[in-house]
């Protein structure tokens, strides 16, 4: 349900409500907040918040350090695993300057803009995440080790598979906040597991995508464990995938998700510094499902971009080389306005590799264009794109290639 800033105030006072926190998160995805009592929200939402931006990474200085929280009420959500009396609930917030611009590494804004580019170009992008992590004990001090939490293998059950209540707890919870997974089983790797979301508008879905892995980790947390959301956790085991679903309206015939995929696969290396923004994120290539090679093809899971088998509303792309790294506001932002430009263009699609590319001999992998192999050479690519310097603020990019 989405409300309005009367519903929010209302439901404040008359819920026993006694803690608003406004969540946003830094360029990098890392999710942030600051807590108001409800006598502060009527400001916060008529002015803002103001906070200590310097504080923040990649935010600014000491010189010019206030930034305002602007809680969007659409966002309301109780958190279940706060207290029942004295509730505590959480908003998204739009971040600005002190005189109501927006504030350029504002991430969750860059995706709005996208949003609204392709509104007024006539089209509406819907996504679905895919997100695995792994499930470790804890020593006796409560700090993470590397030891598996089961030994369990792709979607198997308990008692192999330990992770199964865990998995039920963490769905009951986001249904609680009226979020609805999909499906949950136990992945490849020994304590991996992954949680799957239905398709929904991109700042619902990137919204989802962000209370998804502080419920998993609150979760996991209050069990003794540690969930692990890195794109290589363990080296000799599968990596953590965040594989992307997406489609487009209109869609007529199948036509623009053709240019879609097309534009996706010709912006890729552009994006891919944002999508796998951690050194770690190029190990997981190229094995164990993750791509390594610019392709597409129909259900093909060795294949950068496959597209699942379903029909009508349900056909879908879905991107499989992002990691949970990534931050989704702007991971789906740049997915828009590539499959734009492969809308406006008429992109050609590629014919499909209908092959598996994990098993391709090197005179067969030779046809394709690899990823980028580091992520040096993503930032590269990336800070010469035009593609990039188009549609991302200079400030960010700067601050994932300029490390």
């Amino acid at each position: 349900m989405k409300y309005s800033k009367d519903e929010v105030i209302q439901f404040v006072m008359e819920d026993d409500v006694k803690f608003i926190r406004l969540a946003f998160c830094d360029v990098f995805g890392r999710q942030k907040n600051i807590s108001i009592m409800p006598e502060e929200l009527k400001r916060a939402f008529e002015y803002g918040i103001a906070f200590d931006a310097s504080a923040i990474t990649g935010f600014g200085d000491e010189t010019y350090s206030d930034l305002l929280l602007k809680p969007d009420p659409e966002t309301l959500m109780q958190l279940p695993w706060r207290p029942e009396h004295g509730k505590v609930v959480r908003m998204f917030s739009s971040i600005t300057y002190p005189d109501g611009r927006p504030f350029e590494c504002d991430t969750r804004s860059f995706l709005k803009k996208a949003m609204s580019d392709a509104s007024n170009a006539g089209y509406s992008f819907y996504f679905g995440s895919e997100q695995e992590f792994y499930l470790f004990e804890t020593d006796d001090e409560g700090n993470p080790t590397k030891r598996p939490y089961d030994r369990a293998g792709y979607m198997d059950i308990a008692p192999d598979d330990k992770g199964e209540n865990i998995r039920r707890e963490i769905c009951l919870t986001l249904e609680q906040m009226g979020i609805y997974p999909e499906r949950s089983h136990h992945e490849e790797g020994p304590g991996q597991n992954e949680i799957d979301f239905r398709y929904s508008d991109a700042l619902t879905a990137a919204d989802n995508a962000m209370t998804f892995q502080t419920v998993v980790k609150t979760v996991s947390r209050r069990n003794g464990i540690f969930a692990d959301f890195s794109a290589k956790p363990l080296k000799d085991a599968p990596g953590n995938g965040f594989h992307i679903n997406m489609s487009v309206q209109p869609c007529e015939g199948t036509e623009n998700l053709k240019y879609v995929i097309a534009g996706i696969l010709d912006k890729v290396e552009d994006m891919t510094a944002f999508l796998n923004p951690t050194e770690a994120s190029y190990k997981r290539f190229g094995s164990n499902k993750a791509p390594g090679y610019v392709s597409w093809s129909d259900e093909n899971r060795s294949q950068l971009v496959r597209v699942p088998a379903a029909v009508g509303e349900y056909r879908r792309a879905e991107l499989r080389s992002p990691d949970p790294t990534a931050n989704p506001y702007l991971a789906f932002g740049l997915m828009i306005y590539a499959g734009l430009y492969g809308i406006e263009n008429k992109l050609p699609l590629p014919e499909p590799a209908n092959i598996n590319l994990f098993r391709a001999d090197d005179a067969t992998l030779s046809r394709f264009k690899r990823l980028p192999q580091n992520l040096f050479e993503a930032c590269r690519i990336a800070s010469s794109s035009e593609f990039i310097r188009k549609h991302m603020p200079d400030a960010i990019t700067s601050m994932y290639c300029g490390r």
